[in-house]
């Protein structure tokens, strides 16, 4: 069976009632990147409040992972909306489930993160993410949906959410068959356009592979994103 995503939306949707919640995938903390700013002896202004610890996760992955999380943090921000005192933007961490954006970190939870990886069988990544799941769950209202920005395809983080959240999992069903590059552009176009995706349930048992769709036409001026 082949999932094919659908067209993106041309018009502004009519947002559906109730707190939505988006948990964003991690950036990979040891690319070149990572790299750069963890050289101690770097003067790049992100490396030095790396250093100092006043850089907030959200920063550096922004910079680690380039326009794909930055197209994730600007929509999520741009359409997430919170329970009364909750969060609608948390990121999926390799160590420290559930974090803020804006939350400070240091070098040392960069190397921290790209010592392990985002595998389901790995219990230094699962157990975390479990935690604050639970958590989630019992402050997200019975009306509440959580939606998935990050990959589909594995189970990476799908055997986790789906375990925790059960219908209350949703992902954009136009990330099928798209790169990296391509999820990041159509969620920072559609932040600039004010036009909220498609979500649908996110069932584990369900195909998650699809073709690859056509490519995003061109624009005379560029899409402008946080970060």
């Amino acid at each position: 069976m082949i999932v094919r995503p659908p067209p993106l939306a041309s018009t502004k949707r009519v947002r559906e009632a109730g707190p939505l919640v988006f948990l964003l995938s991690p950036a990979y903390c040891g690319g070149r990147r990572a790299n750069i700013l963890l050289k101690p002896e770097s003067t790049l202004p992100l490396a030095i409040r790396l250093r100092e610890g006043r850089l907030s996760l959200g920063e550096a992955f922004s910079f680690m992972s380039g326009l794909y999380f930055r197209g994730k943090l600007t929509y999520a921000t741009v359409f997430g909306r919170p329970a009364v005192g909750d969060n609608a933007v948390l990121i999926i961490t390799p160590t420290r489930g559930l974090q803020r954006p804006d939350v400070l970190i240091g070098s040392d939870i960069i190397r921290e993160f790209a010592a392990v990886d985002v595998d389901a069988a790995d219990d230094r990544y699962r157990a975390p993410l479990e935690r604050d799941l639970t958590r989630l769950v019992a402050h997200l209202p019975a009306d509440g949906r959580v939606v998935l920005l990050g990959s589909v395809a594995t189970g990476k983080y799908v055997d986790v959410l789906a375990a925790a959240l059960g219908r209350r999992l949703h992902y954009p069903p136009t990330f099928i068959g798209r790169g990296d590059m391509s999820r990041g552009g159509v969620l920072l176009r559609s932040a600039a356009d004010g036009i909220e995706l498609e979500y649908a349930v996110l069932d584990a048992a369900a195909p998650r592979r699809g073709p690859r769709p056509a490519k995003l036409e061109r624009r005379r001026t560029p899409i402008s994103g946080g970060g």
